[in-house]
């Protein structure tokens, strides 16, 4: 059992760690259009923040159990398999992403908008507000985003054990609920916490290392 603790702890892992790169990769854009074509963004466009905004809510909208099982078929195409952590990794970034474009948006719009007026003032371009502007100053505030964005996806990656992903989600069904073992329950719920304290105080120290404010 301490074996099989010591393999679903590094499935966790796994598809904690490489769900949240690629949620970020694809939630970090959709989070900054959101905000700069939003009405008070530096490119507003109101049809593409509106489709973007109702392909968000719709995803986000959907309960992860239910969107796992709905794109089996799409996990099968791109990974070649139902079943293992990999193939979670699909329904979890189709399920983040969206979650964490959110998370981005709301950290940017918390950004004076003195400081982005004295880069347009300046001649900036939009990209340059961007990437020298936006995303240094929401920093902070990003990083924190990220920490719940780790604990919302492992989160997630503990239901995907119903339908065999793997990982502790897996041991906690099939040894502590199906054989009606709490103390294997019992220990997977503690390195489940164990883990999310551990991400959310990296989180929160790095970002109180970066925002002077708080120092």
């Amino acid at each position: 059992m301490i074996d099989l603790l010591g393999v679903s702890l590094w499935e966790t892992l796994y598809m904690v760690v490489i769900s949240t790169i690629l949620s970020y990769a694809v939630g970090l854009p959709i989070g900054v259009i959101l905000n700069i074509t939003g009405k008070d963004g530096i490119c507003q466009n109101r049809v593409v923040n509106s489709i973007l905004g109702v392909i968000v809510n719709i995803f986000r909208s959907i309960p992860f159990l239910i969107l796992l099982i709905w794109m089996i078929p799409v996990t099968q195409t791109i990974v070649g398999t139902m079943v293992g952590p990999t193939s979670v990794i699909v329904p979890l970034v189709a399920s983040a992403a969206p979650f964490v474009g959110r998370m981005v948006e709301s950290s940017l719009s918390e950004i004076d908008g003195g400081v982005i007026e004295a880069a347009q003032s300046m001649g900036s371009s939009s990209w340059q507000i961007i990437y020298k502007v936006l995303i240094p100053e929401a920093k902070p505030s990003l990083l924190i985003g990220a920490a719940i964005s780790v604990t919302t996806i492992l989160g997630y990656s503990a239901m995907a054990g119903i339908v065999g992903g793997g990982g502790l989600g897996a041991v906690a069904t099939n040894y502590g609920l199906y054989r009606y073992d709490n103390e294997i329950m019992l220990i997977t719920i503690i390195i489940i916490v164990v883990i999310v304290q551990i991400f959310q105080e990296i989180g929160m120290i790095t970002a109180k290392k970066l925002d002077k404010r708080l120092k």
